[in-house]
């Protein structure tokens, strides 16, 4: 896995998101077509890492 398309892929995500904000229905139509499972995935799993982490220091 490339680590450079990843970083790709999340601030082009970031930005159909924003545009989501200003045009909520061709917003939300680029975000469907952005999410595919590969990205899901990542995402899900930054997520999880992400709560692991935090669950971990607040028990430090």
């Amino acid at each position: 896995m490339n680590l450079g398309k990843v970083g790709d892929m999340v601030v082009g995500t970031a930005g159909d998101l924003a545009g989501a904000v200003v045009d909520p229905r061709a917003g939300m139509g680029k975000l469907r077509s952005a999410l595919t499972s590969r990205a899901v995935i990542t995402l899900t799993a930054g997520l999880l890492v992400g709560y692991l982490v935090a669950r971990s220091k607040r028990r430090s």
